[in-house]
């Protein structure tokens, strides 16, 4: 899964790299709102990769003393951070540019650099886009688009996803109002192409922000992965009753499961001990991401009490 995410995160750095660059350049030249809106949004798509590789790198950190279950939510917080950034410096920025050539309107010179630049700029998203979206379908399988990102505990790809594109959609904007501006001469256009390009990302980065959210608040497990350790329990006749069972994923790769179980009364410490370790080998074996499993031995009426 890592690898899946860091290609596509690499393809996504070099194609906003080049296309921030044209795009300014293109900005500066003919004065185009949109333009530099698409600037902007590019620049900070640049930076939030950046920052998820930072993260991806932070949380492959090995346990300590002070993180015992490691460092693998370092990759939520960096998502969250990153879907703070779209908000901020894309969102806001790109209607703030707008509004103000809206109050302020200018002519935009050289139209047909605009066109130049844009055209390239869907060539080289589309290519970072196709390496992400290859990525997550392997990664999803057969799991629906929605109920794969609800469901996805790794956001660095559905990250790259979702910015790559919003940018295909930003860049489809921007080239629809230079197109009404060239045939009204109405910078109006322009303008409202930037605001629509801004409401995009904010859009995008209030998803992002609420999938990252929970993930860095705790989600549990996948439901057949609890459904496994339901079965194990079920068919040992060393447990009479599973009280709860509550798994968490540190991270990614990193699960970790609890479970409180009343155990038959007459079973020796040494007979208790083995069904112990027999169930922590068996739940590990369900999933890799396992890495943990803490079972308490536990009346089922004393379950719950203080």
């Amino acid at each position: 899964m890592a690898g899946s995410s860091k290609r596509a995160i690499y393809a996504a750095l070099v194609g906003n790299s080049l296309i921030a660059v044209t795009k300014f350049g293109a900005a500066i030249y003919t004065g185009s709102s949109a333009m530099l809106s698409e600037g902007i949004h590019s620049l900070v798509d640049t930076g939030n990769q950046v920052l998820l590789l930072f993260g991806m790198r932070q949380a492959a950190k090995p346990a300590d003393e002070a993180f015992p279950f490691g460092h693998g939510k370092e990759v939520y917080f960096w998502s969250f951070v990153v879907a703070m950034l779209i908000f901020a410096l894309g969102g806001t920025l790109s209607i703030y540019q707008g509004i103000s050539h809206l109050a302020a309107p200018e002519p935009i010179t050289n139209i047909a650099i605009n066109y130049v630049v844009l055209g390239l700029a869907l060539v080289f998203e589309f290519g970072a886009l196709y390496v992400a979206l290859k990525e997550f379908n392997l990664s999803r399988g057969d799991t629906p688009v929605l109920k794969a990102v609800r469901e996805g505990k790794d956001p660095t790809l559905f990250v790259v996803v979702f910015e790559d594109s919003a940018a295909m959609a930003g860049l489809l904007v921007a080239m629809f109002g230079l197109v009404l501006y060239q045939l009204t001469g109405n910078p109006f256009f322009d303008a409202l192409a930037s605001i629509v390009i801004g409401l995009i990302l904010i859009v995008t980065a209030v998803w992002l922000a609420l999938e990252s959210k929970n993930l860095l608040i705790g989600e549990s497990a996948s439901p057949e992965l609890r459904q496994g350790i339901v079965d194990i329990l079920a068919a040992d006749a060393r447990v009479l009753v599973t009280n709860e069972i509550a798994t968490l994923h540190m991270g990614p790769e990193f699960i970790v499961v609890t479970v409180s179980a009343d155990f038959v009364d007459d079973l020796g410490a040494g007979a208790l001990e083995r069904g112990v370790t027999e169930m922590n080998r068996a739940i590990k074996a369900l999933d890799p991401r396992v890495k943990r499993v803490f079972i308490e031995a536990e009346k089922h009426g004393d379950h719950g009490k203080p």
